[in-house]
């Protein structure tokens, strides 16, 4: 057989054996689905995008994301999710308290500290979010992948408010969650909990007719113009997680099960940096929107007057978990311990 020959025929079977590998891979490949709660360029929304590109780039399976009221409320994708129709969700433990009480633990005011840096570090270190929460995710047919921080929680008014008692006969419209109505009646104030999709409109419509105070996270862009008054009280940080539906994530093989849970810390290394100073960038953005704008930012001994009420807040979280939440919340102080010590 002559060189050329041999070398055709080398060809010929290299090319069959790429073809098969591509048809291989091609049948491997899966088309995953992914929803979240928020919207275009939302931290969520990010993090999904940064997951997305990591599985991406080092697989054959792509991703399809859905944003917030594509595929219905929060209360809709976690069905889903939990039903196998979505492979992942990401929900913030303000819904996810619907169906795992314990989660609700990010609403109690004053646990969690407000230094970047520390949260950071306790996010990534606790005992309680990295070993205690996978196992009550997992209860509930979930395998909790990530939890991460959105940004400092920041309360809007028609007024400035520097006390509890400013909050008298104010209401305040709020995510369905009780332990977070909880703790606006513990500081004062009238709490009205709407589902997040409603809650745009309604803010819009009540402010305009003076009628209500919405609670705003200012890392979520838009709800700035709706209310003149932004109150920072350092009472804590707002939380979202992200996971997967167990039996689909059970199912997977160890690479797979590798490729995913690297996806997931690429996207959490990804996104402490974007929301690092983000809050800041958006109060710049609000206050050259508007002159009206005032911002609030309570000092030490005004903010000790709405700690003095965070205890009711953690006696109704225990009061709604049993000794399992009493345990994490234990769980959580010691971590805050380790973490601030350090």
């Amino acid at each position: 057989m002559s060189t050329m020959s041999k070398f055709k025929k080398l060809a010929g079977f290299s090319a069959f054996a790429f073809a098969a590998m591509t048809a291989a891979n091609s049948v491997n490949a899966a088309n995953w689905r992914y929803a979240h709660e928020e919207y275009e360029g939302d931290v969520q929304d990010v993090f999904a995008y940064d997951f997305k590109e990591y599985i991406e780039d080092n697989s054959d399976h792509t991703l399809q994301i859905y944003r917030f009221g594509e595929l219905g409320e929060s209360d809709d994708i976690m069905e889903q999710t939990q039903a196998g129709i979505l492979n992942f969700v990401n929900q913030s433990p303000g819904f996810t308290g619907s169906l795992i009480p314990e989660a609700q633990i990010f609403f109690i005011p004053y646990l969690m500290p407000t230094d970047m840096d520390t949260v950071i570090k306790f996010f990534r270190e606790s005992e309680a979010i990295n070993e205690d929460f996978p196992e009550l995710y997992a209860q509930n047919g979930l395998e909790l992948l990530q939890m991460y921080p959105e940004g400092e929680m920041v309360v809007t008014v028609d007024e400035p408010v520097s006390k509890p008692e400013d909050f008298n006969n104010k209401k305040i419209r709020v995510m369905t969650n009780p332990l977070l109505s909880e703790t606006y009646s513990a500081f004062g104030a009238t709490p009205t909990p709407l589902p997040w999709g409603e809650v745009y409109g309604a803010l819009q419509t009540n402010m305009i007719q003076g009628q209500e105070n919405p609670i705003f996270w200012i890392e979520s862009g838009g709800l700035y113009e709706v209310s003149p008054n932004l109150v920072f009280t350092s009472h804590g940080w707002f939380t979202t997680a992200m996971m997967a539906n167990k039996n689909f994530y059970d199912g997977l093989s160890d690479e797979d099960k590798k490729l995913v849970e690297d996806a997931a810390d690429y996207a959490f290394e990804k996104i402490i940096v974007h929301i690092d100073g983000l809050a800041e960038e958006a109060l710049e953005k609000i206050q050259k929107a508007s002159d009206e704008v005032t911002v609030t930012r309570l000092n030490d001994e005004q903010i000790e007057a709405f700690k003095a009420r965070a205890p009711q807040v953690e006696e109704k979280f225990i009061e709604m978990t049993g000794e399992s939440g009493k345990e994490l919340l234990n769980q959580f102080k010691e971590d805050l311990k380790e973490v601030q010590s350090n």
